[in-house]
C-alpha cells in the first residue's frame, strides 16, 4: 500500500564547533509539509540545506527541536533507532549518486530491500520493476562505471523509491548533470513521486527545478522563510 505522511518540524536547531567558535547553521527552524507535497529548498552554499536534509533523515542529530514523521519524533530516537527508521521510511537521492561500484544497478536497488529483511529473490524482482519504471529495465546487470551520469541518477531514484518511503529527500539531484540530462531526471523524479503521493523535499540551487515545486522555501542566516 502506498504510504503518505505529514511532516512537522518545530524549533529545529543545529550548530557546529569551528575552533573556539560555535557556528549556528539552523536557528529554531519550523516547517510543515502536507501529504503529497513537493517542497523546494533554496539557499546559498553553506546555508544549511544539506544539514536540514540530514537532520530530517536522521543522519545527523539535532541540538534542539522536534521532527515529527509518521507520528514519531526522530529527535527522541537513539542513533540505532534513527538508522532503522531511515532505512525503512526515508528515500535519499544524492548529488553524486552514491552507488556502490562493486554492485550492479539491480543489486544497488535491491540492497535497500534486503537490509530491511526482504528475501533476495523478492528484492531482486522489486528492484527490476523499479529499474523498469525509471527506464533502465535492460541495464540491471550493468555496473555503475558502465552507466552515464543520468543513468546512475535514475538508478539512485529507483533505490530511493523501491521501499515505498514516507519521505523522499533530494540533495541537488541534478547538480552533477548537464542541463538536458538534469531536466530528464527531474521529469522522472517529479512524475514518480507525484504518482505515488510522496512527500518530496528537494534542496537545489536551480530556480528552474524549484519552480516545479508546490512551494519554495529559502534558508538564510539559519532561518527558513517562504520565497516570495
Amino acid at each position: 500500500m502506498t504510504q503518505t505522511s505529514h511532516i512537522r518540524v518545530q524549533g529545529l536547531s543545529k550548530s557546529y564547533q569551528e575552533g573556539d567558535l560555535e557556528h549556528a547553521v539552523l536557528r529554531a527552524v519550523d516547517l510543515d509539509i502536507a501529504q503529497g507535497e513537493f517542497v523546494a529548498l533554496l539557499g546559498a552554499s553553506g546555508s544549511g540545506k544539506s544539514t536540514l536534509l540530514n537532520l530530517l533523515s536522521g543522519i545527523d542529530e539535532a541540538d534542539a527541536g522536534q521532527i515529527w514523521l509518521d507520528g514519531r519524533d526522530l529527535v527522541s530516537l537513539s542513533e540505532n533507532e534513527r538508522t532503522l527508521f531511515r532505512r525503512q521510511h526515508i528515500g535519499f537521492i544524492f548529488q553524486f549518486f552514491n552507488l556502490l561500484p562493486t554492485l550492479t544497478a539491480r543489486e544497488n536497488v535491491s540492497l535497500q530491500l534486503e537490509l530491511d529483511g526482504a528475501a533476495p529473490r523478492q528484492a531482486a524482482e522489486r528492484a527490476q520493476a523499479m529499474l523498469q519504471a525509471v527506464g533502465l529495465g535492460e541495464r540491471g546487470d550493468s555496473y555503475p562505471d558502465r552507466l552515464s551520469g543520468g543513468e546512475q541518477q535514475r538508478v539512485a531514484i529507483a533505490r530511493a523509491l523501491v521501499h515505498d518511503p514516507l519521505l523522499v529527500l533530494a540533495d541537488e539531484p541534478t547538480g552533477n548533470l548537464d542541463e538536458d540530462t538534469g531536466e530528464l531526471v527531474m521529469d522522472l523524479l517529479e512524475r514518480l513521486t507525484r504518482e505515488a503521493g510522496k512527500n518530496l523535499l528537494m534542496a537545489t540551487h536551480s530556480l528552474e527545478n524549484a519552480g516545479r515545486a508546490d512551494r519554495i522555501l529559502e534558508l538564510h542566516d539559519g532561518r527558513l522563510r517562504t520565497r516570495a
